[in-house]
C-alpha cells in the first residue's frame, strides 16, 4: 500500500498521463455515448437547484448526474490530495519561467501558486479584479460562445473529428498565446 501512495504521489511523464486522459474518450463513448466536458456541469448544477422558467435549463438534467459525480470526485479528489498526499519536494519551475515572471514582479515562488497573485491582498486589488473577474467572466462567455470547454473541444472533440473543435482549439491557444505574451505584460505594467 506504501508504494502505491508513493507511485500516486508522485507526478507522472505525459506518456502515463496523456493516454490515460485520451482513454477517457473511448470509454465515456462506448459506456453510454457520453461526451466530456467540465464547463456543462455548471447548467447541470444550475438547472438541478435553481429550475427557472428559462429554456436553456429546461432538460432532463438527471441523465447527465454521472458529469456532476465526476466534478464532485475531481473536487474531492484534489482536497484529498492538498490534504494528505502532498508532495514532500518542493514545487519546481523552470528558471526561463521564473526569470519571465519576476520580470512582471512576481517574486514568491514558495507554493503551488505565486502568492503575489493569488492572495487576499491581489485578489481585492484592481489587478485582482481584472484577472479574476473579468477573465473569469471572459473565459464563461468563451465557454458558452464556443459550445463547450478546452477539455471538452481539446479532449473530446478533437478525439471525435469535429471541425468546430478544431476551431476551438486553435482560438484558445491563439488566445493563451495572445494574453500570455502581449497583454499580460501590459496590464502588469498598468500596477
Amino acid at each position: 500500500m506504501q508504494q502505491f501512495i508513493e507511485l500516486i504521489r508522485q507526478p507522472w511523464p505525459w506518456y502515463v498521463a496523456g493516454p490515460l486522459i485520451g482513454l477517457t474518450v473511448p470509454t465515456l463513448l462506448l459506456i453510454g455515448n457520453k461526451s466530456f466536458g467540465i464547463s456543462s456541469s455548471l447548467r447541470h448544477i444550475c438547472a438541478a437547484c435553481f429550475p427557472a422558467n428559462i429554456s436553456f435549463f429546461k432538460y432532463d438534467w438527471k441523465k447527465e448526474i454521472w458529469n456532476l459525480v465526476f466534478v464532485l470526485g475531481v473536487f474531492f479528489g484534489g482536497m484529498i490530495a492538498t490534504n494528505f498526499m502532498e508532495n514532500p519536494n518542493a514545487f519546481q519551475l523552470s528558471t526561463n519561467t521564473m526569470a519571465d515572471l519576476r520580470t512582471l514582479g512576481i517574486q514568491d515562488f514558495s507554493g503551488l501558486m505565486p502568492a503575489d497573485l493569488f492572495s487576499m491582498e491581489a485578489l481585492f486589488s484592481l489587478k485582482g479584479f481584472i484577472f479574476f473577474v473579468l477573465g473569469g467572466f471572459m473565459v464563461g462567455f468563451g465557454t458558452r460562445y464556443a459550445g463547450g470547454c478546452t477539455s471538452g473541444h481539446a479532449i473530446m472533440g478533437l478525439s471525435n473529428l469535429q471541425i468546430p473543435s478544431l476551431i476551438a482549439t486553435c482560438c484558445f491557444m491563439i488566445g493563451g498565446f495572445t494574453m500570455t505574451h502581449l497583454l499580460m505584460p501590459i496590464i502588469f505594467k498598468l500596477f
